[in-house]
Formats: structure tokens, C-alpha cells, sequence
């Protein structure tokens, strides 16, 4: 596979090395996990567990744990560690825990699991030949990175650098399904972490400063049949809208920007309010940045630098809140 050369080994309180390949290992003799419900995504920090990502729907990163605090933080020291890859380079990744295992990734979106009883690596999968930019492969602005990984029923599911969105076997690591969530155009890229939202599987993508078009889809979380997706960025509009928002947008809009992409890729940060039953999408720069170049004429270039409140059934526009109009300073409200 083609790797980047790692200048030193991962570490996320675990550190990192183990040869790559796409199988699980022996699992431990601990009991198989619980499936996750909705009622589990509602409570997640209540109950001692970080089953989502932002450790609940709002994400805000509060654990109700008190065990670790301002008085003993500093006293915390290396207990023990699993090595689970050897890839090198900056881990975003935030870890998922559930009945006492950790779920996580690597920077090139490889899959692990740890049970923190034993102390031992449960399995790892690896996407396979995830071609770095150098090779052909996704071109990303920043670096290869993952952040994380989504918990639902008894599956995982991952975003893959390339496009893919995977759903794992919770107890084994085994592949589900894969779906291409992006068209075969390396200007597309995953570095988000899926969030998981009335059955559904919710993605975005990356490559808004390479040219990508952004949008999000949702997928059913059994199957990977696709439900629904919003663009974010109006298209051609003689090949038509693919839903309504986009022909107001579309106004926001001069010039032929189809052809330079646009840009809005909603890249990371999704949250879902359960009492209005609106799935919050933070969207992303310009791409090119300069709106002149997109945009000639002007405009405010909706939907880019916005946050949209849709339906998570459906994917429907309920509102909309641009933070940044005319973008061109590459402010991204992601």
C-alpha cells in the first residue's frame, strides 16, 4: 500500500506500529457489546459511556464523569498501551467508548477496537490501497487525517479518505457494507467523523479549497442505501436544481461558478436538536477563495460559510443562517 514514511508512531494514550491488514484478530473472551439504540445516542454522556461524537447530539464535549478533575489532572500518568499502526503523521481521531471497548481510527482511516478490561486489541481493519495525492489519490488541503468513527445497532462506521463511508461489525471488525459516498474526482476527500441520526448515517466531504462541490448525504445504517442528500452549492443551472433551496441560492450566485466547484463542503461538525427534530450542518469556504474568481458579479454565494437546519428524515431546508456573506477569507463555519 502507499504509505507515507511515519516520522514517529501515533499515540492516543495508546501508541502505535502494527503491520497493516485488512482482518480482525482474535477476539477476547469478553461479553459481545450491547446494540446502540436512539435512547443510548439520546443519553450518551449520562451514562458514563462517549457513544457519539462530541459525546452527544448537541457535541458538546462534557463528560458528567468526576473522577478526573481540576485537583488530580496533573497526577495522571501512562498506565499501559496498544500499538495499532504504524502510520505516522497527526491523530484527530476522537475515540468511541461502549461496554468497555474503545473504537478509533488512524490517519488514513484505519479501524480499531480495544477492550479496556483486558487491555488488548480486539481487531483492526484496514480500508486497503487508500492512494496518498502524490499517487493519484484524493487531494486534501491539510494533511491525511480521520476523525473518528460512529457507533449504531452493532456496526461501526467510518469515513474513508477516498469518499467511502464503511459500516464494520461492532464485535469483529468485519466489513458490512461500503458505499462511494463522493464521485470518482480526487478534488473529494473524507476526513470527518459519520454522525449517526434516527437510523440514519450522515456524511460530508472535503476538497472545498481544491474545488469540490459540497454536500451531505444520509444512508440507511442497516443496508447503505442512500436516503437523501443536500448540495450545498447551487449547480449548472441548465441541467437543473437538484431540490428547490438551490434555485434561490442559485440567485446568490453570477458568472458560470459550476465550473470552478464552489466549495461549502461540510467537512466535520454536524449536531441534532431531538426536541425541533433539526440536524444542524456547518458549512464550508469558497472554493477558489477569492468570491472574484467563483463569483464575478458578487453575491452573498449561498450556501457557503452557513449553518442549515434540515430534516433529518428527508433532508429538507427548514432555515438557514449565513455567518459569512460573499466568503472570501476562506471562514468556513464548519
Amino acid at each position: 500500500m502507499n504509505r507515507p514514511t511515519p516520522k514517529r508512531l501515533p499515540s492516543l494514550a495508546l501508541v502505535a506500529a502494527l503491520p497493516f491488514a485488512v482482518c480482525a484478530l482474535p477476539l477476547t473472551a469478553a461479553a459481545q457489546s450491547e446494540a446502540i439504540d436512539d435512547r443510548d445516542l439520546n443519553r450518551a454522556s449520562a451514562n458514563g459511556e462517549w457513544l457519539t461524537h462530541g459525546g452527544d447530539y448537541a457535541e458538546t464535549r462534557f463528560s458528567t464523569l468526576d473522577q478526573i478533575n481540576a485537583d488530580n489532572v496533573g497526577e495522571l500518568e501512562l498506565a499501559w498501551s496498544v500499538e495499532v499502526g504504524s502510520e505516522g503523521g497527526r491523530q484527530e481521531a476522537t475515540p468511541l467508548i461502549h461496554d468497555g471497548v474503545m473504537y478509533s481510527t488512524t490517519t488514513w482511516s484505519t479501524v480499531f477496537a480495544v477492550d479496556l478490561r483486558t487491555q488488548e486489541l480486539k481487531w483492526i481493519w484496514d480500508p486497503g490501497a487508500v492512494r496518498s495525492r502524490e499517487a493519484g489519490g484524493a487531494r486534501f488541503c491539510c494533511g491525511a487525517v480521520n476523525r473518528g468513527v460512529a457507533l449504531y445497532g452493532d456496526k461501526v462506521y467510518v469515513g474513508i479518505i477516498d469518499g467511502r463511508l464503511a459500516a464494520l461489525d461492532a464485535e469483529t471488525g468485519r466489513v458490512e457494507w461500503v458505499v462511494k459516498t463522493t464521485p470518482h474526482d480526487p478534488n473529494y476527500s473524507i476526513t470527518g467523523a459519520p454522525r449517526i441520526v434516527k437510523g440514519l448515517v450522515v456524511i460530508g466531504n472535503g476538497g472545498g479549497d481544491s474545488g469540490a462541490r459540497g454536500f451531505v448525504t444520509a444512508y440507511d445504517a442497516e443496508t447503505g442505501r442512500q436516503v437523501w442528500r443536500f448540495y450545498i452549492v447551487p449547480g449548472n443551472p441548465a441541467l437543473g436544481f437538484e431540490h428547490p433551496e438551490l434555485e434561490m441560492a442559485a440567485e446568490t450566485w453570477t458568472g458560470e461558478w459550476w465550473e470552478r466547484g464552489g466549495g461549502g463542503t461540510a467537512w466535520d461538525s454536524f449536531a441534532y436538536d431531538p426536541l425541533s427534530d433539526l440536524l444542524y450542518v456547518g458549512t464550508g469556504n469558497g472554493g477558489p477563495w477569492n468570491r472574484d474568481a467563483r463569483s464575478p458579479g458578487g453575491g452573498d454565494n449561498l450556501f457557503l460559510s452557513s449553518i442549515l437546519a434540515l430534516r433529518p428524515d428527508t433532508g429538507e431546508l427548514v432555515w438557514h443562517f449565513q455567518t459569512t456573506p460573499g466568503e472570501s477569507w476562506d471562514y468556513t463555519a464548519v
